[in-house]
């Protein structure tokens, strides 16, 4: 019991403690918030006294800064009031010389007009007197002004004429001068970089044999054996007395080439019977053919041009056999290439397509024993066949003249033929056959009306015409040249070109006495 009233004791006590500290620090807060209310009011009033002292501050801050804005207004209304009087008074004064000017520019037309009208007065005084001279030189001339003036313009035009005529003349000459000595130093240089030699070839070939017995042996029992090499071959063979030797005689230089060899192996071998007459011929035959093909190529590496058909290259190769006039195709070919392209390095002209076109100009030579046709038309169509330039085709048509030229490269060919042709020694022609056609030309050029006499000269190259002055004018020796040129063409063959010369003598006879 005692023990409850102790805990309630000790409980009222902690109580009665707890209130007092409640009450002991509500006083010290309400003293403290008091303390803190002074304070504020303190700094309140502080605050509002300081507020005050900034704003007139402030205010007379602003009073400053108002009366220096005051005065640089006024001073820069001053300096622009000044500045626009400056500009008003310069105005004046412009305007002042203006005035003057527009014054002296009223007299100064004032005095154009006058002399304007003087001018006009005077130039109508001159009308007159012009017109009144005119008049009077119409009647001293007999011609009217209009007359008078086409008289003047016919007589200038017709100065113009003969002075442009006589100019064209001059020029002329001295471009052919000129053309001439170029001609010549190109064609020289051509012809002095592209020495070659020339043989003359023939149209038969000699084997020969070991001894004379080899002919009996070749001939065969009735005559088998040689029947065997001349169907095989197509070639004549031509057993004479001739010692150690058979001549082989055919216009096909392929087949004449293939016979030789065939005959070459049957004597080294010594069997000769008509089956070993036809292994060996097939033989030689493959031989030949690969004989062609290496020339063609080296045709083609020997003058460093590409691009060529294999099967062009190899009818090239056939040139190697083929002979004109003597003088082997295939080296003629090459030379006129050599030569085509040095012109055309002169001339400023592709030198690779006037190589080209020299070397296959004569290829229609290859095939003329196959095909019906001049060489020419032959070569046409296998450059045709083988895609060649129209450059290239038109050179080999032209190189002839059998069609007009109208390219460089075709002139270059042409030149370059003619060259490799008209070497000394390159073509042999029979002598009779010489003769006859010098002979035939004089007697062409001697059957024209007006020609007095003819004399082939240059060895066939030209051919020196006399006419008679007194049947033939100036202007009928050109007309008759081209004639004659003409006749011969048609009926004549030779190699090369030939050169007509008229020849027209007038003479003036007077005697003094």
């Amino acid at each position: 019991m005692e023990d409850w009233i102790w805990i309630l004791v000790a409980v009222a006590c902690l109580a009665v403690g707890v209130l007092a500290g409640v009450l002991i620090r509500k006083k010290v807060a309400e003293a403290k918030i008091g303390s803190a209310s002074q304070e504020a009011a303190r700094i309140l009033d502080e605050g509002i006294k300081a507020a005050e002292t900034k704003k007139k501050e402030a205010l007379i801050e602003a009073k400053e800064e108002i009366m220096r804005s005051n005065k640089e207004f006024e001073r820069e209304i001053k300096e622009r009031r000044s500045e626009i009087s400056r500009l008003e008074r310069r105005c004046v004064s412009r305007e002042e010389a203006l005035d003057k000017k527009i014054e002296a520019t009223e007299r100064k037309e004032e005095i154009l007009d006058k002399k304007i009208k003087e001018n006009n007065e005077l130039t109508g005084e001159i009308e007159k007197i012009k017109v009144l001279q005119l008049e009077r030189l119409e009647q001293i001339s007999g011609y009217t002004v209009e007359e008078a003036k086409q008289e003047i313009i016919s007589q200038i035009e017709d100065e113009a004429k003969h002075s442009a005529a006589l100019r064209l003349v001059e020029i002329e000459e001295r471009l052919k001068e000129i053309a001439d000595d170029k001609a010549k130093d190109i064609i020289s240089l051509a012809i002095a970089r592209c020495a070659s030699d020339q043989v003359a070839e023939a149209t038969i070939s000699v084997v020969p044999l070991p001894n004379d017995e080899m002919k009996g042996r070749i001939i065969g029992r009735e005559g088998r054996n040689i029947r065997a090499i001349e169907t095989l071959t197509g070639v004549d063979l031509i057993i004479d007395d001739t010692p150690e030797a058979i001549t082989l005689s055919g216009f096909d230089p392929v087949r004449r080439e293939v016979a030789r060899l065939t005959l070459e192996k049957l004597i080294v071998d010594g069997r000769i019977h008509p089956a070993r007459i036809e292994e060996i011929v097939e033989k030689s035959k493959k031989e030949v053919e690969a004989s062609v093909k290496q020339a063609g190529e080296r045709a083609t590496f020997d003058t460093g041009i590409h691009g060529i058909h294999a099967d062009l290259v190899k009818i090239l190769g056939r040139l190697k056999y083929r002979t004109s006039y003597g003088q082997n195709v295939l080296m003629h070919s090459i030379e006129v290439s050599l030569l085509s392209g040095i012109i055309a390095d002169e001339l400023g002209v592709d030198s690779m397509v006037a190589k080209r076109a020299g070397l296959l100009h004569d290829i229609g030579k290859a095939m003329t024993h196959e095909k019906e046709g001049s060489h020419v038309q032959i070569g046409v169509e296998l450059a045709k066949k083988y895609k060649e330039s129209d450059e290239i085709i038109h050179a080999i048509e032209a190189h002839h003249g059998d069609i007009e030229s109208h390219s460089v490269i075709a002139f270059i060919v042409q030149a370059a033929d003619a060259i490799s042709a008209a070497r000394p020694g390159a073509r042999r022609e029979n002598v009779e056959n010489y003769i006859k056609r010098l002979q035939k030309m004089e007697e062409l050029a001697e059957s024209l009306p007006g020609v007095e006499k003819s004399f082939a000269i240059q060895a066939g190259r030209e051919i020196r015409i006399m006419v008679k002055p007194e049947m033939v004018s100036d202007t009928d020796m050109v007309l008759l040249a081209r004639e004659i040129a003409k006749k011969i063409e048609a009926e004549l063959k030779y190699p090369g070109q030939i050169k007509v010369n008229v020849v027209r003598e007038s003479r003036a006879v007077d005697y003094a006495k």
